[in-house]
């Protein structure tokens, strides 16, 4: 969720979230520009960004739904939604229109969706690679993820404030998630492929590791207070678990069913221990300020719909004009023009209906960072 008061962010949110487009920015200019790989061990791995975008939009929406919840206060679910709803559908609807525009353009696909998926957050049921506007695949997920959470916090939660029931559904949501990509396997499909790589059954429980901490945080504040504690121990565990596991899903290790079957879920984890760490006042990751990281963080939504058109719209000029695109000054040149239309549309776009959704819906619960790929969490890679 956007915070106007730069003072009341943390530095290590903003670090992952803007760590989270630059692997998405990375994996794009590979794929959409350079057509290669690139960036060296890093630019294999950039898809994770939206991985990465799914935990940190599972902690921050976890985190307004359940405060209210662990102090016996009711939620009020159309104020929830009208808050995501300003947030979201104006950047989105206007990058949609842009492609809806220009059907013919080099940002188009070989297909696309039908309208009526896009307006209603479907189409990654039909995707295909190569489609137009794949990448909103992510925000589908998480806008279905807003429908079901709050209603889940109600069933679950309730007036009791007890949380039992919510930590076991988790618990079965992430098994449900790890058995429909085991079950997709074996059918003859791996865990990139198109069916899988977009399906909400096999990518929603990517976001559930940041209810869970969010779920820790408010239900027991002991114990979250003493985990934070070890803020260099969560980020060291977190950075080796993630080298790990990326490891160990792009070599298929220890083989290629439990790789595909659990390789999303520990990437989560993962990343879950990283934004612990971020959560942390004793961590290095908020302590150490990387220029830029705020604006990009604050940005990062905007970018991640904005650059990918821009990528594909820039290739054929550069190729046309003889320009290499693997030298440094064109990566440099090309990510700097999507990011600075992301930035565009941040400030044209976004900005005033933030504006409109602060006057409406005034923030009840202090906020930290600005949320997801689509609050993108994106939205997210789509990555």
């Amino acid at each position: 969720m956007k915070q106007s008061d730069s003072s009341a962010r943390l530095i290590g949110l903003d670090t992952l979230r803007a760590l989270a487009i630059a692997l998405v920015l990375m994996s794009h200019y590979n794929g959409f520009v350079r057509h290669a790989p690139g960036f060296r061990a890093i630019g294999s791995v950039g898809w994770a960004g939206v991985d990465l975008f799914f935990v940190l939009s599972g902690y921050l929406i976890g985190n307004q739904l359940l405060a209210p919840a662990a102090r016996g206060e009711p939620l009020s679910v159309p104020r929830f939604f009208a808050r995501r709803l300003l947030r979201t559908l104006p950047n989105y609807y206007v990058v949609l229109a842009i492609y809806l525009l220009l059907p013919d353009s080099p940002i188009a696909g070989h297909a696309m969706a039908s309208v009526w998926r896009f307006l209603t957050f479907t189409q990654n049921f039909v995707l295909t690679y190569g489609e137009t506007f794949t990448h909103s695949w992510s925000l589908c997920i998480e806008e279905q993820f807003y429908l079901v959470l709050p209603l889940a916090v109600i069933a679950l939660v309730g007036k009791q404030r007890s949380p039992r029931l919510l930590w076991c559904a988790l618990a079965a949501a992430i098994a449900v998630g790890m058995a429909t990509r085991g079950m997709a396997f074996l059918d003859g499909k791996d865990m990139f492929a198109a069916s899988v790589y977009y399906s909400t059954l096999a990518r929603f429980d990517e976001l559930l590791p940041g209810v869970a901490i969010a779920m820790l945080k408010h239900f027991h504040p002991a114990a979250f207070t003493r985990l934070l504690r070890f803020g260099n121990t969560l980020l060291l565990t977190g950075l080796v678990a993630v080298t790990a596991v990326l490891y160990g899903v792009m070599n298929e290790a220890p083989n290629a069913f439990l790789a595909s079957t659990f390789g999303f879920s520990l990437i989560a984890f993962s990343f879950a221990l990283l934004t612990c760490a971020a959560l942390s006042p004793a961590s290095l990751l908020n302590r150490l300020r990387v220029p830029g990281a705020t604006s990009l963080a604050l940005w990062s939504y905007a970018v991640y719909l904005a650059h990918k058109p821009v990528f594909m719209a820039l290739r054929p000029e550069l190729l046309a004009r003889g320009i290499n695109p693997n030298a440094p000054l064109t990566i440099v040149a090309v990510m700097a023009a999507g990011i600075f239309c992301g930035w565009l549309l941040y400030r044209l776009v976004e900005t005033p209906f933030m504006q409109l959704r602060k006057r409406l819906f005034p923030t009840e619960v202090p906020m930290v960072c600005q949320a997801g790929l689509s609050s993108t969490v994106s939205g997210v890679a789509g990555k």
